[in-house]
């Protein structure tokens, strides 16, 4: 008799090069809201129109989103925030790339860390707001 997989366990579809996660962490819900709307404004998400809220008290909260950056981003402007917000980034190199350049337009980063991998790359930034550190450009 033969065995299979059933189909649940199999992804539908092969990853896609152009995916990207994006965790956002040591922020406010609404400065990860005001980030990930920057994002979604220019790539399709699994997020939809969710916003992070708090989960539980004493516990950090941390939100999540996956993007796929199959396009070099269009011209953003400046966007303010409350704070700061920790963005890690990871996929492939080109996609993140897209995801940085986006976020470097429209908030003041400082890149915090890299990890290159075969055919992934991790990049950690700090974000803030242009009422913030230097303004871009």
């Amino acid at each position: 008799m033969n065995h299979t997989e059933p189909s649940a366990a199999r992804p539908p579809h092969p990853p896609s090069p152009d995916l990207v996660q994006v965790v956002l962490a040591e922020c406010s819900a609404a400065d990860a809201d005001t980030v990930f709307d920057v994002l979604r404004a220019q790539f399709p998400s699994d997020r939809g129109d969710d916003v992070p809220g708090h989960k539980e008290p004493g516990r950090p909260d941390v939100w999540t989103g996956g993007f796929l950056a199959g396009h070099s981003p269009e011209p953003s402007p400046g966007v303010l925030l409350a704070g700061t917000v920790t963005a890690d980034l990871q996929g492939g190199p080109v996609a993140v790339a897209r995801i940085r350049a986006l976020l470097e337009q429209a908030f003041v980063a400082q890149a915090k860390g890299t990890v290159s991998g075969d055919q992934e790359v991790q990049v950690q930034l700090r974000l803030t707001g242009a009422d913030e550190g230097q303004p871009p450009g």
